[in-house]
């Protein structure tokens, strides 16, 4: 039996062919992007489609996210911050002050 499809914002996708999205095959992509761009509901379609344990070793092994995509993934799945290699990446390099 196959899963259904978890249901999207098209905004999330705006740059890629949404309806030929293979959201197995691109499932890295996929729960990046929904993090990275989604809200609450599209957060929660992501959880119930791939699973908690399927997107905490996505997301700490992502080359790139924004700080406060980090700091939710790790409220969300109670690991620490140092979990994340994009965060050791920030700590290496940190952003100048802006006065």
């Amino acid at each position: 039996m196959e899963k259904a499809k978890p249901i999207f914002h098209r905004r999330i996708f705006w740059d890629v062919d949404f309806d030929n999205l293979d959201y197995d095959a691109k499932a890295n992509f996929v729960i990046e992007r929904v993090f990275e761009r989604g809200d609450v509901p599209d957060i929660r379609n992501c959880r119930r489609y791939y699973g908690d344990e399927r997107m905490k070793e996505v997301l700490t092994n992502a080359k790139w996210l924004s700080k406060e995509c980090i700091y939710l993934a790790s409220a969300i799945f109670s690991n620490e911050l140092t979990d994340y290699k994009c965060y050791q990446t920030y700590q290496l390099n940190p952003e100048q002050w802006l006065y």
